[in-house]
C-alpha cells in the first residue's frame, strides 16, 4: 500500500470507478463525500455495477464507514467543499469528481478542509491541463496546486496525436469521436436548454455534439494548438467509445509507416498508455480496458501517404480512471 492517501469528491460513475482503480494499485483512498448518497446505498452502489460488473472483494459498512476489502473509508455528506474535513481523514490528495467545481477557485475550496492537492476529473477552465504520457512532465508541485485530468476523449486522443505528430508532423486534423452515452443524457426526449438535440432520448438516437476534446489536445501538445479540432456522436451503448482521427501530415508516411509507429510507442514508452490492436474488435471488446487509447490498426485507412484517418479505442469509464489514479501518483511521487 502507498502513503498516498486520497478523498473523493463525488461518487458517481467517475467517483466510483476512481476508488476501484486506486484499490488496483494500492492506493489508499481514507475519505468519501457525496451530499445525495448515504452511506448504505453507497455501499450498495460501490458492490454492483451494470457495466463493469459486481465488485469482487468485500464491501460493507461498519461504524459509519465504507469497509472495502477491510480498508475503512470516512464517509461525509457536505454540500461545500470547503466544509469536508479531508485533513482529519487524513486525505492530502482530493480527486473533485462531482463535475461542479471545476475552476481553480471553486476547487481550492477543498484546501480549506486541508486538503493539499486537487485533481480535477473533467477539463477546467483555467487549471493546467495533464495526459499521463503526453506532458505530465510538465507539472510543476511549487506552483500547482489543482490540476485537470482533462477529458477521456482527450486522454484517448493526445497520445495518439502525439505519435503521429513526433514521427510524421500533423499538419491539420479534424477528429470524431463516436461516444457512448453518458449520465447527463436523457432516457426519453426531455428539456435541454443549451443544446436541443441533447435532450433526445439516448437509447433511440445517434446524437451530434459538441466536444472540446479535440482543442484541448493543443493545451497539452502546443505544437498542435489551432491545427486540431472535432466534434461527437452521442450513440446507444453505455460504455466504450472510439476516436476517429483524420489528418494531414507534414512528412509522407504510409499506413504500415504509422501502424509500425503506433505499435513502437504502445510497447515503449507509452506503455500501459497507449494499447495496439490488430484483432477484428468492436466496442465491447474493450469494457474494462485500463489503456486511455488502443489504436486499431485494422480499422484505419489511407486516402494517400499525406492524408489518413486514424481509429483509436477507449473505455470512456474505466481507461480514464486509472488515469487519474496513475496523476495522481506521478503528483505525489514530485513530493
Amino acid at each position: 500500500m502507498s502513503d498516498l492517501c486520497v478523498g473523493i469528491n463525488g461518487f458517481g460513475r467517475i467517483g466510483r470507478l476512481v476508488l476501484r482503480a486506486c484499490l488496483q494499485k494500492g492506493i489508499k483512498v481514507t475519505a468519501i463525500n457525496d451530499p445525495f448518497i448515504d452511506l448504505q446505498y453507497m455501499v450498495y452502489m460501490f458492490k454492483y455495477d451494470s457495466t463493469h460488473g459486481r465488485y469482487k472483494g468485500d464491501v460493507h459498512q461498519e461504524d459509519g464507514k465504507l469497509i472495502v476489502d477491510g480498508q475503512a473509508i470516512s464517509v461525509f455528506q457536505c454540500m461545500k467543499p470547503a466544509e469536508i474535513p479531508w485533513g482529519d481523514a487524513g486525505a492530502l490528495y482530493v480527486v473533485e469528481s462531482t463535475g461542479v467545481f471545476l475552476s481553480i477557485d471553486k476547487a481550492s475550496s477543498h484546501i480549506q478542509g486541508g486538503a493539499k492537492r486537487v485533481v480535477v476529473s473533467a477539463p477546467s477552465p483555467d487549471a493546467p491541463m495533464f495526459v499521463m504520457g503526453v506532458n505530465e512532465d510538465k507539472y510543476d508541485p511549487s506552483s500547482m496546486t489543482i490540476v485537470s485530468n482533462a477529458s477521456c476523449t482527450t486522454n484517448c486522443l493526445a497520445p495518439l496525436a502525439k505519435v503521429i505528430h513526433d514521427n510524421f508532423g500533423i499538419e491539420e486534423a479534424l477528429m470524431t469521436t463516436v461516444h457512448a452515452y453518458t449520465a447527463t443524457q436523457k432516457t426519453v426526449d426531455g428539456p435541454s436548454a443549451k443544446a436541443w438535440r441533447d435532450g433526445r432520448g439516448a437509447h433511440q438516437n445517434i446524437i451530434p455534439a459538441s466536444t472540446g476534446a479535440a482543442k484541448a489536445v493543443g493545451k497539452v501538445i502546443p505544437e498542435l494548438n489551432g491545427k486540431l479540432t472535432g466534434m461527437a456522436f452521442r450513440v446507444p451503448v453505455s460504455d466504450v467509445s472510439v476516436v476517429d482521427l483524420t489528418c494531414r501530415l507534414s512528412r509522407p508516411a504510409s499506413y504500415a509507416n504509422i501502424k509500425e509507429a503506433v505499435k513502437k510507442a504502445a510497447h515503449g514508452p507509452m506503455k500501459g498508455i497507449l494499447g495496439y490492436t490488430e484483432d477484428s474488435v468492436v466496442s465491447s471488446d474493450f469494457i474494462g480496458d485500463t489503456h486511455s487509447s488502443i489504436f486499431d490498426a485494422g480499422a484505419g485507412i489511407s486516402l494517400n501517404d499525406n492524408f489518413v484517418k486514424l481509429i483509436s479505442w477507449y473505455d470512456n469509464e474505466f481507461g480514464y480512471s486509472h488515469r487519474v489514479a496513475d496523476l495522481l501518483v506521478y503528483m505525489h511521487s514530485k513530493e
